[in-house]
């Protein structure tokens, strides 16, 4: 069964591309994605996050709703 890992921050929408790319070839990694979102953290109030990259086999209507 397949299931997602945990989010990993990254400083800006670069360095998270190449993590994810990373990510993606990791043993037991199937994809991964870059997003950028911004919100405030103590609130936990966010907005809609932006793909920036999909690498892999994700399936990016999943992420919907």
């Amino acid at each position: 069964m397949l299931s997602p890992a945990e989010a990993m921050e990254a400083p800006n929408g670069e360095a998270a591309r190449r993590r994810a790319l990373a990510v993606s070839t990791a043993s037991g990694n199937i994809g991964a994605i870059a997003f950028s979102r911004t919100g405030d953290p103590d609130s936990g109030d966010f907005a809609e996050g932006v793909v920036l990259a999909s690498f892999g086999d994700v399936d990016l209507d999943a992420l919907e709703g």
